[in-house]
Formats: structure tokens, C-alpha cells, sequence
């Protein structure tokens, strides 16, 4: 047992911003922009605004998927969309999405601009427009649908709570990580059952929720998330390493995970994208 006093919360909790931790600088308890500055528009009608977070990679993985299906009017410029920064905060961004999280797409090709913020949202927008990804039987539609709410329901107690008390929190707190990672065990377990007799997480076809959910849960069972594998013991989740490992080899995921990506390896790196060239 630790020797401080147990913390007591106030009658009213006020923001402190020296709480510590990674992100403690950028994150606030108020919406809104902080500065002005515009996004930037290139040619194509889709712009996306974005970082090559899991989030992020779930839409450029679709759109990617849509150009390798030939869909031309998929075409889109990415843009770096800096969380460290404050970026989010622009008046740009806001006007975008309200809610100050990436990806955000602004549709161009519509009678008015359209925007669409929330990544689930943008995957559903993008798979309607063209007609691809998503299925059109009533209960195939329903169980796609059912499995991307369940990953947009989820990952917050995967990011949000593990990732962050295990990996970013200013030390490491027995409680919410036993907590979190309790809860993850618990969401691999349901997606390993799930795939015990399912090549993809609705059936046999590749979907939306499976591109929604491969960049949280596949890359956290491939030990790409917190540094965590061990600890979680993502080696015996069997079925959800196999479907990420087929996920993973398809051509248009590996050119996807590229886009908005301002760390790693060089070659890995396309901070912005404007056409399939700066991919190949």
C-alpha cells in the first residue's frame, strides 16, 4: 500500500494543467479553436485531415481499398493533422470537426461542402458514396454494423484507458491498469471467439469494420500498441492474429498505414498525400 493519503475530489473538480503525463499540455477541458489558421485544399474533392493514428489509419486504408478497386473519384489529398502541436485547435480544423479529433473529411464533390468528423462516421460516409466495403443484405448489413460500433464503443478502454495509464500516465497506478487491461483481455477474448469460424469479423466478407478494427486490435496483437504484448499475452489470442496477419498483407492496407505518418522508418513516412505516386 502506497504511504500518501488517498485522494479526495473536490465539491467541484477545476482543470489543472500541470497534471502530468503525455498529451497534459495539449489537452483541455473546453472545445473550441485556440487560433485561426485555414486548412489547406488541394485538387481532389475528398480532403482529409488527418495523423497515422489507428483512427486515422482506418479511413486511408478504405480509401486506399476504394482506388485499388478502381474507383477514381476516391482520389484524396491528406493532410498532417499535428496532435503534439495543438494543430487540432486551428479554426480550420474546428470548422471541420467540432470535436477537435482527427481524421476529419471535408467532401468537395457535394452540391454544398460536406463535412464529416468521428472515424466510424467517415467509414460508413466513404462506403455508402461508392457503394464497396459495405454489405446490402439486411443482415449482413446489420452485423457489419454491429462489430464497427462495438470497435468505436471499444477502443476508448483500449487507448483512452489502458494505453494511457499503462504507456503515458505520469507513473503507473495498480488500479486503473488492472482495471483496463482486465477490460481489453476481455474485448480480445470476444474477438478471438468471434474469428474461431469467421474469416472476417461479419462473415466471409472484408468490411468496414474489419479496416475499423485491424489498426486497434490487429496491431495491438502484433505488439504494435504500448509496448504491451507481453504483458497483455496477445500470443494466445490465436484467431485475431490470424486475421490481422491477412489483413495486414493486402496491398492497399500497407499503402494506407503510410499516409499522415510522421515517425518511424523514412520509407515508411508520407506525412501528406496528393497522389497515388507518393505512395509508390
Amino acid at each position: 500500500m502506497s504511504d500518501a493519503p488517498p485522494y479526495v475530489p473536490p465539491k467541484v473538480w477545476k482543470w489543472d494543467a500541470e497534471s502530468g503525463g503525455r498529451f497534459a499540455s495539449i489537452n483541455r477541458p473546453t472545445s473550441g479553436a485556440t487560433h485561426e489558421k485555414e486548412l489547406p485544399r488541394g485538387e481532389h474533392d475528398l480532403q482529409l485531415y488527418s495523423l497515422a493514428t489507428p483512427n486515422g489509419v482506418k479511413v486511408t486504408v478504405l480509401l486506399e481499398e476504394l482506388l485499388a478497386l478502381g474507383k477514381k473519384e476516391a482520389e484524396y489529398d491528406a493532410y498532417l493533422v499535428n496532435i503534439g502541436e495543438g494543430t487540432q485547435f486551428g479554426s480550420g480544423f474546428v470548422a471541420a470537426n467540432p470535436n477537435s479529433k482527427i481524421p476529419a473529411l471535408v467532401d468537395y464533390g457535394t452540391p454544398t461542402p460536406t463535412r464529416v468528423f468521428e472515424s466510424g462516421a467517415i467509414l460508413v460516409y466513404l462506403a455508402e458514396k461508392f457503394g464497396e466495403f459495405i454489405p446490402t443484405e439486411p443482415s449482413a448489413r446489420a452485423e457489419c454494423m454491429s462489430w464497427l460500433f462495438w470497435q468505436m464503443g471499444s477502443a476508448p478502454y483500449l487507448g483512452g484507458g489502458f494505453g494511457h495509464f499503462y504507456a503515458y500516465a505520469p507513473e503507473k497506478w495498480q488500479y486503473p491498469i488492472d482495471r483496463f487491461a482486465m477490460e481489453v483481455k476481455r474485448q480480445l477474448d470476444v474477438l478471438d471467439q468471434n474469428l474461431a469460424d469467421r474469416q472476417f469479423l461479419g462473415g466471409n466478407d472484408y468490411t468496414i469494420a474489419d479496416m475499423a478494427t485491424y489498426p486497434w486490435y490487429g496491431g495491438l496483437v502484433k505488439g504494435l500498441l504500448y509496448d504491451a504484448g507481453e504483458f497483455l499475452d496477445v500470443a494466445s489470442y490465436k484467431n485475431v492474429i490470424r486475421w490481422s496477419d491477412e489483413i495486414s498483407e493486402r496491398p492497399a492496407v500497407k499503402r494506407g498505414q503510410r499516409v499522415n505518418r510522421a515517425w518511424g522508418p523514412e520509407d515508411e513516412r508520407v506525412p501528406e498525400r496528393h497522389s497515388s505516386a507518393d505512395l509508390d
